[in-house]
């Protein structure tokens, strides 16, 4: 694609960036047919090629509108796209970019502006998720099935081992995970725990920024990816084997730091450090020995691998082979590449997009009976559960008797 990028935006990191990514496409359009928003709304600017040609525009021309910023809204995030693409085009840095110049360019109505702001906040106060979520529960039975689903069952938190073993890795407890299934972390641990590893978290660590770089606040972003280095510095220092992700999405959005922060003269080496070192938890698994676990009685399973950890992070079968190895059985799953509309925040801010989405991801994953959901990711478990006839869970439960 031939470029025509305003001087004063390339000289910009972002601007040099973006011209190098859009040079890279050929319009060739394999991104549309797998693109869930284009398959489902059939508008050209509504896959990733038209939403590329709106940001040559925009980037060139110096002028953005609501237009753009709808279908631009409308992206998942998914990266499908990027698996598809032949010329390797970087889709899901490229919209970072243009999101942030949107932005930055065409101010939000006050509604939408304390709506997002107010969702993000919310989501990264842990005490004040935490509040609300508990809040929600007490009346769940109360409120109309349509709010109703959307609140999700508490889940029990159960035990941690204090580990002593010399084998050490670190945790990122994540945001809003602790709060709406606190036994995802902690099945991690005492998983790992069995094999002979120490699985703790550092203390400062919190969110991975990625709702803040999906929402279009990048300088909370880098803040967010920053505290986070720092908290897990001294323990890379004392030799920490991994950095280790039970939430995909979080997975991906850190094994991203070191380009995220490249042009960060303090961060830059820190950063890419972090992302050689984290790895999801099913890539710490396909590794080891996993003959002293006891995993629950077979069962049948339909698993759905979220787009962070098969297109973000390009961990593709890992999960579905460490089941199977434990003698559950995998059904095959029709479009298991497509998105189930969960997408971070995009189920609060897109719902009728999302839960279309949903119910067709639903439709395929339930078409052949099974007893279970597993999935990887925790905003794909709540959404999926929210309508799903059958349990939804983690997949790291199933590695355990009392799965």
């Amino acid at each position: 694609m031939q470029t025509q990028l305003p001087a004063e935006f390339l000289a910009t990191p972002e601007g040099s960036e973006a011209d190098r990514i859009l040079r890279n496409c050929v319009h060739c359009g394999f991104c549309n047919a797998t693109c869930p928003t284009y398959q489902l709304l059939g508008d050209e600017l509504d896959g990733p090629r038209g939403r590329i040609y709106l940001m040559k525009q925009m980037f060139e021309d110096g002028v953005a509108s609501g237009h753009t910023r709808l279908h631009l809204d409308r992206c998942l995030t998914c990266r499908n796209c990027e698996t598809t693409c032949p010329s390797g085009v970087e889709y899901g840095h490229l919209i970072d970019i243009g999101r942030e110049w949107v932005e930055t360019h065409v101010p939000r109505s006050l509604p939408d502006r304390l709506r997002r702001e107010g969702l993000r906040r919310v989501l990264l106060a842990p005490g004040l998720f935490g509040g609300l979520l508990k809040l929600g529960r007490g009346v769940r039975a109360f409120l109309p099935a349509s709010l109703k689903r959307r609140v999700p069952e508490a889940r029990p938190a159960m035990t941690r081992p204090v580990s002593t073993h010399s084998r050490r890795m670190l945790l990122l407890e994540g945001c809003v995970q602790p709060d709406i299934d606190p036994g995802i972390n902690a099945a991690a641990v005492r998983v790992l725990d069995r094999l002979g590893i120490a699985l703790t978290a550092a203390p400062n660590a919190g969110c991975c920024g990625a709702l803040s770089q999906h929402l279009g606040a990048v300088e909370a972003a880098r803040e967010a990816m920053r505290r986070n280095i720092d908290s897990w510095w001294p323990a890379i220092e004392a030799g920490v084997e991994a950095i280790v992700m039970t939430a995909s999405g979080c997975g991906s959005q850190v094994k991203d730091y070191g380009y995220l922060l490249r042009d960060d003269p303090a961060y830059a080496h820190k950063a890419a450090c972090v992302s050689g070192l984290t790895r999801d938890l099913a890539e710490v698994l396909a590794g080891e020995n996993l003959a002293v676990l006891e995993p629950g009685p077979a069962r049948r399973i339909a698993f759905h691998p979220p787009c962070s950890l098969q297109h973000g992070q390009k961990v593709r079968g890992v999960i579905e082979g460490l089941l199977t190895k434990l003698g559950h059985e995998l059904l095959p799953v029709d479009e298991a590449h497509l998105c189930c509309g969960s997408a971070g925040t995009y189920s609060i801010l897109q719902p009728e997009i999302a839960g279309q989405l949903r119910d067709r991801k639903l439709s395929k994953l339930q078409a052949r009976g099974p007893e279970l959901i597993a999935t990887a990711n925790i905003g794909c478990q709540t959404h999926l559960a929210a309508a799903s006839g059958v349990p939804v869970v983690h997949w790291i439960t199933l590695l355990e008797p009392q799965a």
